[in-house]
This record gives structure tokens, C-alpha cells and sequence, in this order.
């Protein structure tokens, strides 16, 4: 915060505005960079067409156990963090398949042929089907997988745990799709306190106005969703040239992301979203328990919504995968922070190409320029909080002086 004498205070609020105007049109880029990594709208209706044609055949057999199941979905599309891979088309659509009359006295190899079986019944099925570890995978080419990894109730967990094979096929593992999705909405729905500056209110303030950000299409993910995002962007750029192998999986960004969240914005307020983002990526390591056990520490990130599973299993067998987290997450966090501190266009596309790529950060920068540009010549864009650009009048809006985008002359 700054601390001005009364002769500097109107310096010292062109300086504040000036701060969080950029911050604002900054998380507006990564923005823009999360919706171009997302599925297309054809490739999102495409996946929800095959994910229910699939669920459909695997119910209709003639099987007992099959047809009482259920099929739904998981992971990042169930979430709404998905991120395209660096270099193809194809996404994960990861799906459970919940057989609710079998229990543990199945051996899991055999649970798991039995959806196979039912796969390999459908001649098209057949001819795109990949046997995974865990997991039934239809590969639909140029678009995404329908990953179907099935699933048996757990009795001893009281928050609805299921169970699933493990890699060997030997022994039942430890889940909760359900449990940790609506652990993450939970956290999801909470917002961020914002700490309102003199330089971004206005005198009056219309009570009911409706409040458009910009871009124009409203921000559907919210905070929390954006971040793992961009955790994941990062991350994936960072081991574009590394060993690929030791990438943090998904998974143990989303949990620590979502409960870094929590912690932050249940302790702090913020000036922007972008000192939200930056905060939660530095706090997470915060989060993750390391304990003796037969004499050696391990590491633990454990499933908050049922026993016994960690997804920082393979750390411990594997100490090369711990490693690589914290080698990225320190590459990550002074990556955001060089972004937040970047000067002029140069500056901004250097630093978005190193933390993000070329391709999304040179398509938002063009796209971004041109739009905003527009609407600064013609007096229509304005900087609201909680908001941040928009081009529609708001309540509490500032309204933006005619210069281009990020402070460039």
C-alpha cells in the first residue's frame, strides 16, 4: 500500500489507478488465453453426444450388473478446468462407470473386463478401444478419449467413496469423483474480497446496473477455475522441453490450487484477481504433508473425501516426481511474478509466451488490442472492480482515459 503525504495524494492515486488498471487488463489476457485452451463449443456438444451414446450402450446390456449402473463424468471436465494438450487436438473426457450391485468380492480384473466385454461388443466401439491400467479408453481421433474407469460402492466410507482396480489389478483402490467435485464447487463459489481504491469509484452509484465484463462473454468459470487453469498452461509449457513423465498429474494441481483458494481468499483481501492468482500459486505447497512412516519420510496429498487415498503416492517410490513439482512451482511463481511486473507490449508478450506459449498469447494479444483499442477510441470502455474491463456502463465503474492497451503510448 502506498503512503503518500497530503501534496502527493493525487500522485499517489494516478499511481494506484494506474497499478490496477494494468492487473485488471492482465488477468483479462489470461482470461481470454483459458477460453482459446478450452474445447471448442462443436468439440464440447461432440464429446457430450458420445459420452451419452456410450453410457446408453453400456446400460443396455444384457447383463444385470451393467444395466443397473451409472455412468458420469469426472475430472477437469467435470470440474470445468480442462486444458487442451500443447501440440494436439485430443482432450480427456474422464468418466466413471459406477457398477452400484458389485461389491468387493469381485476380483477387480474381472470388473473391469466386464465393461471391456460390453465395449467390445459395438463394432465402432471396438475399432477405437485401448485397454489403460485403470481404465477403458475410446479414442476419438482429433478430438478427445472417453476414459471409462469402473467403479464399485465402498462401504466403509460414509461420504459415498467408491472403490476402482489399481494398476496391477490385484486390489481395490480408495475414490470419490462425486465427493471431490462438489468439494471443489464448494470452494469455487467462494469470492474474493477486493479492497476498493479511491481512483476505481465513482461519486454516484446506480444500485441495480447490471455489470458486463469484458470480454464480452461473461466469465462462466469464476476465480478458482481460472487459476488451475493456468496452473495447468504453465506446467505443461514448463515440460514441453523437460522429462514429460514427471509432470505433476492434474489432479495434485487441482487439490492444492483449491485449497490454497480457500486459505486466500478466507484471510486476505486482494487489489485484483491477478494478486489472487499469484497468491494462491505461492501458498500451495502449504498444503502438502510430509510424515514418518517405517522409519523414512513420505509424502502425502490426501483425498479429503475419503480414506486412505493419496495422490502423492507415487512421490514416494518415485522422489523424481517430488522434485519436478517444486521445480516447477517455483518456476511458476516467479514466471507470474515477472508477468505482473512486465512494462510496454514487449515486455507483456515475452512474458506470456515463456509461461504460456506463442500461439494463445499472440492470438489474445491481437485479438485484446484491436477490441479494447475500438472501445477506448469511442469512450466505451470502462474499468469496474470485481469486474475489471468492460464495455457496458456499469454502477461503479471509472471511465478508462484514451490510450491503448496496458499503458502503451
Amino acid at each position: 500500500m502506498l503512503v503518500c503525504s497530503v501534496g502527493d495524494e493525487e500522485a499517489c492515486v494516478h499511481i494506484d489507478h494506474r497499478t490496477a488498471l494494468k492487473k485488471f487488463e492482465l488477468f483479462g489476457v489470461l482470461e481470454q488465453i483459458c477460453e482459446r485452451l478450452e474445447p471448442s463449443e462443436t468439440q464440447s456438444e461432440r464429446a457430450k453426444s458420445c459420452y451419452e451414446a456410450v453410457g446408453q450402450w453400456i446400460s443396455n446390456a444384457g447383463n444385470d450388473w451393467l444395466r443397473s449402473s451409472s455412468i458420469y463424468l469426472q475430472g477437469s471436465t467435470a470440474l470445468g478446468t480442462t486444458v487442451k494438450p500443447i501440440g494436439r487436438n485430443e482432450y480427456d473426457v474422464d468418466l466413471v462407470c459406477f457398477l452400484s450391485s458389485l461389491g468387493r468380492w469381485l476380483h477387480p480384473a474381472k470388473c473391469k473386463q466386464l465393461v471391456g466385454d460390453r465395449l467390445k461388443e459395438h463394432q465402432y466401439y471396438r475399432a477405437i478401444l485401448e485397454e489403460k491400467p485403470r481404465c477403458w479408453r475410446l479414442n476419438y481421433a482429433n478430438e478427445f478419449h472417453l476414459d471409462i474407469t469402473p467403479s464399485i460402492p465402498n462401504m466403509v466410507c460414509t461420504n459415498g467413496g467408491e472403490l476402482v482396480p489399481d494398476k496391477s489389478l490385484q486390489c481395490w483402490k480408495p475414490t470419490n469423483p462425486k465427493g471431490y467435485r462438489n468439494a471443489f464447487q464448494r470452494r469455487a463459489e467462494l469470492v474474493p474480497r477486493m479492497r476498493m481504491t479511491k481512483s476505481m469509484t465513482m461519486d454516484s452509484v446506480r444500485a441495480d446496473a447490471d455489470i458486463e465484463p469484458y470480454p464480452e462473454k461473461p466469465r462462466f468459470r469464476g476465480v478458482l477455475c481460472r487459476i488451475v487453469q493456468i496452473a495447468k498452461r504453465h506446467r505443461d509449457t514448463y515440460f514441453l522441453w523437460r522429462d514429460e513423465s514427471l509432470l505433476p498429474i492434474s489432479v495434485i494441481v487441482t487439490t492444492l490450487a483449491s485449497w490454497s483458494y480457500e486459505y486466500c481468499v478466507n484471510s486476505f483481501v486482494y487489489d485484483s484477481e491477478l494478486d489472487v492468482l499469484c497468491d494462491v500459486i505461492r501458498h500451495m505447497p502449504d498444503f502438502i504433508e510430509q510424515h514418518e512412516v517405517n522409519g523414512r519420510f513420505e509424502w502425502f496429498i490426501r483425498n479429503e473425501t475419503t480414506e486412505g487415498e493419496n495422490f502423492a503416492e507415487r512421490w514416494n517410490s518415485e522422489p523424481a516426481r517430488a522434485n519436478a513439482f517444486f521445480e516447477w512451482h517455483n518456476a511458476a511463481v516467479a514466471d507470474l511474478d515477472r508477468l505482473a511486473r512486465s512494462e510496454g507490449l514487449d515486455g507483456l508478450s515475452k512474458s506470456l509466451t515463456a509461461a504460456f506459449g506463442q500461439k494463445p498469447a499472440s492470438e489474445v494479444l491481437e485479438n485484446i488490442f484491436t477490441n479494447v483499442g475500438s472501445a477506448r477510441r469511442t469512450g466505451g470502455l470502462s474499468l469496474a472492480p470485481l469486474v475489471g474491463l468492460t464495455v457496458a456502463p456499469t454502477a461503479r465503474a471509472t471511465l478508462v482515459r484514451h490510450n491503448t492497451f496496458y499503458g502503451a503510448p
